[in-house]
């Protein structure tokens, strides 16, 4: 097969990796295309995985449109050029317009039920759409629901092995507390209106008394914020998110990622509880919390760091999740090679109406 990846966002190389470098060794041949997007393109090029860069993030909302345009038309040519039989994507509309355009196949993975617009754009033109069985939303004759996160095709035990080197790396040794803030930059074209954290400072100061903060930021960060930043090469997070005690943070990629390497996350957002996967996590699992206030946030971040068997709590919760859930990536795999051979006029019956538990 030939296919085509779209990679837009940080935790979509993360998402994709091991499932190109899987397909790769059965013989098939994989095109990536990029977004210049945070750290996407060092994501990318530390794995050594070739990539053609569509466009590169600019701030506003007119800026997205034009954006969209931009990678649209240059997805369309590179397609024309390599003949893929299958685009694939994260909720992505250039991959499923351009699939659609040129008759050819297309994947639509999507775990976040607020981003409206973008679903209306791209579901009437896509083939399949895979969903966690956590999404709250009914997608129709396209839909597929697997037992698992996004997350979880790249930090699912078969894959991911934590090394405390990156421990070393900022002077601490495994057991030392330290708690990890992320914080996002709220432009993307599903995050316009909302809002997170807006005790910084407070919060920053409040979690110092418990050990060490460590700040991951989308965006540039205030002069004030700046010796908290992280300095270690991007590939390197999961396994500072994994000996971490807290991680509280807006980014939902990020709370999610913690919850499931058994670190208790706190995720603070106006769209706290918009997400089956985050309802699912705290509500099935408790591996994680979400709240739509700061102040909440904090008393909570403050009574699980007084907890001293709080990381061995959360290792036991983890192992739980583990057991129900399935290894990701190996479903993306056997999904891909699965797909029909025909285009099916936007009715895949073949695949949907299907749950992998």
């Amino acid at each position: 097969m030939r296919v085509i990846v779209d990679i837009g966002h940080p935790a979509h190389v993360h998402f994709f990796k091991n499932t190109i470098w899987n397909l790769e060794k059965k013989g098939h041949q994989v095109m990536v295309v990029s977004r210049d997007k945070d750290v996407v393109i060092e994501l990318l090029d530390a794995y050594k995985i070739p990539h053609k860069v569509l466009s590169k993030v600019k701030q506003g909302k007119i800026h997205l449109f034009e954006e969209l345009f931009i990678r649209e038309s240059k997805l369309y040519k590179i397609a024309r050029q390599f003949n893929p039989d299958l685009i694939m994507g994260i909720l992505s509309p250039p991959v499923a317009h351009v699939a659609w355009a040129l008759g050819k196949k297309s994947i639509i993975f999507n775990d976040t039920e607020h981003a409206v617009i973008a679903q209306k754009v791209t579901y009437p033109f896509c083939d399949v759409i895979c969903t966690p069985t956590s999404f709250k939303k009914d997608a129709g004759k396209k839909q597929i629901k697997y037992s698992g996160y996004h997350e979880l095709a790249y930090l699912h035990p078969a894959y991911f092995s934590p090394n405390p080197e990156v421990l070393r790396e900022l002077g601490m040794e495994v057991g030392d507390p330290f708690v990890i803030l992320r914080f996002i930059s709220w432009g993307a074209h599903h995050d316009v209106g909302q809002h997170g954290i807006d005790n910084k400072i407070a919060l920053i100061k409040e979690l110092e008394k418990f050990g060490k903060v460590f700040i991951s930021s989308e965006g540039k960060l205030a002069e004030e914020f700046d010796r908290y930043r992280i300095r270690i090469p991007s590939e390197k997070i999961h396994d500072l998110l994994y000996y971490a005690t807290l991680c509280v943070g807006e980014g939902a990629t990020m709370a999610v990622e913690s919850a499931i390497l058994g670190t208790p996350a706190i995720y603070v957002s106006s769209l706290a509880g918009t997400m089956g996967n985050f309802s699912e996590l705290e509500e099935k699992y408790g591996l994680l919390f979400n709240y739509s206030d700061s102040e909440s946030a904090l008393k909570k971040a403050v009574e699980l760091l007084k907890d001293p068997e709080l990381k061995k709590t959360w290792g036991l919760k983890r192992a739980a999740l583990l057991r129900d859930k399935i290894n990701v990536t190996e479903f993306m795999v056997e999904l891909i090679e699965g797909l029909p051979g025909k285009k099916s006029g936007g009715s895949v019956s073949a695949v949907s109406d299907e749950s992998y538990a």
